[in-house]
């Protein structure tokens, strides 16, 4: 009787507490008792849904079938929205909360919602080495899937909720990438729904023009539908090598070196001030040395950029031997920094051990949840940006965002980018390596302003031909994005198709000028 008691006695406080302080202030400046007490269990029982859902849709074998159902109703949308006038442009009828991204989908009030309810993984077939999967598919549940059966995605983008339509229709990256490209370039085939209610296919030899122009286009060509994308042997464990590097020029030149190095199947740098960073290189294995195992995907284990960081503090190298799921999502669990800003006693031992099992949050119900309020403190207190530069810029990159932003620690990780006709290609015909830096967490420099920084950031991008990942703000004008991007397939695209009264222009969807 007495717990029962004194723990009615904490929530009387605790509602006390909030009435006097006010629930906006209790949400904005004490908002980890909020994602403790609510959001932590209730990202457990969606997982748990989600987990069982597609565990029994799969061993039932009834996603092909329902597939197939779920096209024609998407196509009978689209039909009903042009015999209807086509008065608004269309969107899919996701709610805007469930994305990833943090930018707040206002157009989806004002444009006809199309019901796209496709989250499954349809066919994985050994043969071809292709899986066949619906757009809701995330990462979480294909990485899930294809280890238990012995086969991988060659890039596994790291949090559980990425989507395969939204890596597509976006874009995604991996450490594996300075090998295999970006999440598009190890795809074979898109099935689409286009503006007149058709079901197209297209590969490299099949409507190749639409196969090369639908990543990037975040939806405004057609609806995604389906994707095939290679798939290869898988392997148990990855044998991580970590080394501390010290010195701006030192960091640049070692990080070049190890992403040029095929030999190294994964390459990842975090760089914790201007001068120091550890270079993170891995390679698959069948064996693990026991005394060099390192389960860093157990509830209870530290958070993956503070163990690392310990390499930094230690200024020693090391090896570990990691088992591959593991490894795919290693920044998951503390949505790689940005939950120590949300939950600043995290990675404490003690909760851990008594918590970690329900970390973390889902992005989808933290942004559910946020309000207005933090919003636009996030807004203009926060950055959350992916930049994709030449490699042969790195250190003047770095330079900038310590200008610009300071924010740390940053992401760098290698990708090669072949040619192409797409949205995003080198300035030349031959591949080049590339580098993206992600800033996430909160800006160091003196009056920050989120506008006139980021678009100091977007300007040197733009100089030394590199891209801005679109799932964040973007601040550029309609003359500077498409300098940045290459528009002109997918311009000649939505001419021959129809796009142009059915779905906004890319820039229109997603740029801060364009929805304000």
């Amino acid at each position: 009787m007495e717990p029962l008691l004194c723990a009615s006695a904490l929530v009387l406080l605790f509602l006390l507490w909030i009435r006097v302080k006010g629930l906006e202030y209790v949400v904005v400046h004490q908002r980890w008792i909020f994602v403790c007490l609510f959001l932590l269990p209730l990202s457990v029982l969606f997982d748990l849904y989600y987990y069982l859902r597609a565990w029994l849709i799969f061993k039932m074998c009834s996603a092909p079938k329902l597939h197939e159902q779920r096209v024609r109703d998407i196509q009978r949308q689209v039909r009903e929205w042009r015999k209807d006038g086509s008065k608004a442009y269309m969107c899919t009828g996701r709610p805007g909360w469930l994305t990833v991204s943090l930018r707040v989908g206002k157009y989806k009030k004002t444009h006809k919602n199309i019901q796209i309810n496709m989250m499954d993984i349809l066919e994985v077939d050994t043969k071809r080495q292709v899986v066949r999967v619906e757009p809701l598919a995330n990462m979480g549940q294909v990485s899930a899937l294809l280890n238990s059966i012995g086969w991988t995605l060659p890039v596994v983008p790291e949090l559980d909720d990425l989507t395969v339509g939204g890596l597509v229709m976006g874009t995604g990256i991996e450490s594996s990438s300075h090998i295999y490209g970006l999440f598009q370039h190890i795809c074979v085939a898109y099935e689409l729904v286009l503006a007149d209610g058709s079901l197209v296919r297209c590969t490299e030899e099949e409507n190749p023009d639409l196969f090369h122009a639908v990543p990037w286009s975040c939806g405004t060509l057609g609806f995604l539908v389906a994707a095939e994308i290679k798939i290869v042997p898988a392997k148990s464990w990855v044998k991580l090598h970590y080394e501390p590097v010290r010195g701006l020029e030192n960091i640049c030149e070692r990080f070049t070196e190890a992403s040029q190095n095929k030999g190294n199947t994964f390459v990842e740098g975090i760089q914790y001030t201007l001068d120091s960073a550890v270079i993170m290189t891995g390679t698959l294995t069948d064996h693990a040395e026991p005394d060099r195992i390192n389960r860093i995907g157990l509830y209870f284990k530290p958070w993956f950029f503070k163990h690392v960081e310990g390499y930094l503090k230690e200024d020693r190298s090391g090896v570990e031997y990691i088992p591959l799921r593991q490894y795919y999502h290693r920044h998951t669990r503390s949505i790689f920094w940005e939950l120590q800003d949300i939950i600043p006693f995290g990675n404490n031992p003690l909760f851990r051990w008594m918590f970690g099992w329900m970390v973390p949050p889902k992005i989808s119900l933290l942004k559910l949840t946020q309000g207005e309020t933090i919003r636009k403190l996030y807004e203009q207190h926060h950055v959350v940006q992916d930049m994709l530069i030449p490699m042969k810029h790195l250190q003047a990159a770095i330079t900038r965002f310590h200008q610009d932003v300071s924010v740390y620690p940053l992401w760098l990780c290698p990708f090669l980018l072949p040619p192409g006709r797409g949205m995003v290609h080198p300035k030349g015909r031959e591949a080049e390596l590339y580098v993206d830096i992600g800033a996430y967490g909160e800006p160091k420099v003196k009056h920050f302003d989120a506008t006139a920084s980021t678009r100091q950031l977007e300007k040197f991008v733009r100089d030394v031909h590199g891209f801005q990942m679109l799932y964040a703000d973007v601040y550029m004008n309609r003359e500077e994005f498409w300098q940045m991007f290459d528009g002109r397939l997918y311009h000649k695209l939505r001419q021959e198709l129809g796009c142009k009264e059915a779905f906004p222009e890319v820039y229109d969807k997603i740029c801060k000028s364009a929805r304000h």
